[in-house]
């Protein structure tokens, strides 16, 4: 099982180094050839429009649409959620609100419930929230009324950063989709 963790910008080494150690082999994902054979990808947290620019600049837009329409699964992390959103990579039916709690001053720490998982002390980062979403998405927390995790198909999308906690059960379960859908392949 592979899994891909793009690698233009923002925080892949946590997530690879995470994945790792619950045994998945990582690949840091640059350009279109690191995406072959990868049974998963995460796009981190970092600043979406760098990582606009770099997925413009290595052509790796149409790849990562591909990528998912072939139901392979992708784990989206605060710019995460935001690149997959209508307005960028159009593949979630949603549309995101870049630093919607504030700017770095108000980032904060609060706990998420989330299913199959429980209750997670998630860690926001001038995280956005998901301001629209279409019926195909499912909800899964919220945060003072806004969608803070979601789910649409193969993907998982959450406005925190789970990487940062030493909690791995985000991130566990991740791994069980990856393998399961790999299983069935």
């Amino acid at each position: 099982m592979v899994i891909g963790v793009l690698a233009l910008q923002g925080g892949f080494a946590a997530h690879a180094k995470l994945l790792r150690a619950l045994g998945a082999e990582v690949r840091e994902v640059r350009t279109p050839a690191d995406l072959l054979g990868i049974d998963g990808l995460v796009l981190p947290g970092g600043e979406s429009t760098t990582m606009s620019l770099g997925i413009e600049r290595e052509g790796l837009a149409e790849p990562l649409r591909e990528l998912v329409e072939r139901g392979t699964p992708v784990l989206g992390t605060c710019a995460g959620l935001i690149m997959l959103d209508s307005r960028h990579l159009g593949l979630m039916d949603t549309v995101a609100e870049r630093n919607a709690f504030g700017r770095q001053l108000h980032s904060f720490e609060a706990d998420v419930d989330l299913p199959e998982i429980g209750t997670f002390h998630a860690v926001f980062i001038r995280a956005p929230w998901i301001a629209e979403h279409g019926p195909a998405v499912e909800i899964l927390a919220e945060v003072d009324g806004h969608p803070v995790a979601a789910r649409q198909g193969p993907m998982l999308v959450v406005s925190f950063h789970p990487e940062l906690t030493g909690d791995t059960r985000l991130h566990e379960a991740f791994v069980r989709q990856v393998r399961a859908v790999a299983g069935a392949a």
